[in-house]
C-alpha cells in the first residue's frame, strides 16, 4: 500500500489548522513544499511556518527544497520539525556541490534523506545514489507551482528507477511529485512509488478524506 503525503501548498491558508488536522486523521505524512524564488520562480514557506505547523502536526513531516545552496537550511529545518527532506540534484550539480555530503547532512540531523530530480533530468542520474538516500522524489511536473498537469513519461521514469533498485538488490522508497490523482495512483503505484504527494486533488475535493482513502486504495 503506497503512503499518501497531501501539499499543504494546496491548503486554505487563512486557516491551515482544519486542513492540518484533517491530515493527521487521514494521511500518512504531510507534505510541506520550500520555495525561494530563485530556484523556482515562486516562494512559499519558511521556518516560522514550517515549526508552527509542526506544534499540529502529528504524522511525518516531509519537506521538500526547492531552493538554492539547500544545505544551508537542512539543520535549521530539522530542527523546526522536519522528519523527511529532499532537496534537488540539480541544485548540487549548479554549485559543484557533492549530493553525498548533503545527503549525509540530512541524516546527520535525524533526518530521512530524499534526492529529488525535475521532468527534464535524466532519472539516470539517480542511480548513483541509491545506497546512499532513504528515497527518492521525481517530479511529475516542473518544481515551483500547485496544480499542473501531470507528464505521462513520469511513469517510465519511476519504472527505470525501480528496475536499477531491483537489479543491484537495493530498495528504496519511490516519492512521485506533481499532478497526481486517484486516476493514476494505482498506475504509479504499480510502477514502483511508494509515496504520492497529491494537493489539488485532495484539497480542492468535496471530501478530502475520501480522496485520500481513494488514493492509497
Amino acid at each position: 500500500m503506497v503512503k499518501i503525503a497531501p501539499s499543504i501548498l494546496s491548503g486554505n491558508f487563512l486557516n491551515l489548522e482544519p486542513d492540518l488536522r484533517m491530515v493527521n486523521d487521514n494521511a500518512d505524512l504531510l507534505h510541506v513544499d520550500v520555495m525561494d524564488g530563485t530556484f523556482v520562480p515562486n516562494i512559499s514557506f519558511g521556518f516560522p511556518l514550517a515549526e508552527a505547523m509542526a506544534k499540529v502536526v502529528t504524522i511525518p513531516m516531509d519537506v521538500h527544497l526547492m531552493i538554492v545552496n539547500p544545505w544551508k537550511y537542512i539543520e535549521r529545518f530539522a530542527k523546526v520539525g522536519a522528519n523527511l527532506i529532499s532537496f534537488h540534484l540539480e541544485a548540487c550539480e549548479d554549485e559543484g556541490k557533492d549530493p553525498r555530503e548533503v545527503i549525509a547532512l540530512v541524516k546527520s540531523c535525524g533526518a530521512k534523506a530524499g534526492l529529488a530530480i525535475d521532468p527534464d533530468v535524466p532519472v539516470e542520474k539517480l542511480f548513483p545514489y541509491i545506497e546512499d538516500v532513504d528515497f527518492f522524489l521525481i517530479m511529475s511536473v516542473f518544481a515551483g507551482f500547485g496544480g499542473q498537469k501531470f507528464i505521462e513519461e513520469s511513469v517510465d521514469r519511476i519504472k527505470q528507477l525501480k528496475a536499477e533498485m531491483d537489479r543491484i538488490g537495493i530498495q528504496r522508497d519511490i516519492e512521485v511529485d506533481g499532478g497526481v490523482s486517484k486516476a493514476n495512483s494505482k498506475i504509479l503505484a504499480e510502477a514502483g512509488a511508494t509515496m504520492l504527494v497529491a494537493g489539488s486533488s485532495v484539497f480542492k475535493a468535496a471530501d478530502p478524506a475520501l480522496a485520500i482513502k481513494e488514493m492509497r486504495d
